[in-house]
């Protein structure tokens, strides 16, 4: 059974997020794109995985994502560029929504393809993520880290988490699983009231 506590699909001015599911993504394109796509080490360099090896290993990151979907646990969805932008239909990364209910909480993820960078997109889809968590889902905080030596990241969080009254809250050690290291993670968070106070 399907969960309904996330939507299938958000759009937003230049974007349009879909459930990362079979009947919304094609297994083959994205194994493709998360294996062989121009930039892909440099997509995967801080992130807690590394560039798929067989296509089955993305048919079981989808059917995770299906799983866990369904089972409240998470709201992880496709990004596309929208109609007017460049490449627009194409799937350009995918973002995620883990909330954590005991703690009214929830965490961000995001990875984009290295085309795809530099567009002001992972503020966008943030902002409403911030709205599925506050507005629908009724958290009260909404939490998100990167690599300690990801400048990229770094910039785009404290774009975002400064626009919506947000915090740096400092340095996780020794906190993030990458491959055969563990590394230092910075966190930032934004709760419901300072989210409410900065619309």
């Amino acid at each position: 059974m399907t969960s309904e506590l996330f939507p299938e699909r958000i759009e937003t001015d230049r974007l349009s997020l879909s459930r990362l599911a079979r009947e919304h993504v094609d297994v083959f394109e994205l194994y493709r794109i998360c294996s062989a796509d121009d930039g892909i080490e440099a997509v995967t360099r801080y992130l807690p995985w590394e560039p798929h090896a067989t296509v089955k290993e993305t048919e079981e990151f989808v059917a995770r994502c299906e799983e866990r979907w369904d089972d409240g646990e998470a709201a992880n969805y496709a990004i596309r560029p929208g109609e007017g932008e460049e490449g627009a239909g194409e799937v350009a990364g995918a973002c995620g929504l883990n909330p954590d209910w005991d703690r009214r909480s929830a965490s961000l993820g995001l990875w984009l393809r290295e085309r795809f960078w530099g567009r002001g997109y992972s503020g966008e889809r943030a902002a409403v993520l911030l709205n599925l968590a506050f507005e629908r889902l009724d958290l009260e905080l909404v939490w998100v880290t990167h690599h300690v030596e990801n400048a990229n990241s770094r910039s785009a969080i404290e774009r975002y988490v400064d626009a919506h009254g947000g915090r740096r809250e400092g340095t996780l050690r020794n906190w993030g699983p990458y491959g055969d290291e563990v590394a230092d993670e910075v966190r930032y968070s934004i709760s419901r009231e300072e989210y409410e106070r900065s619309r």
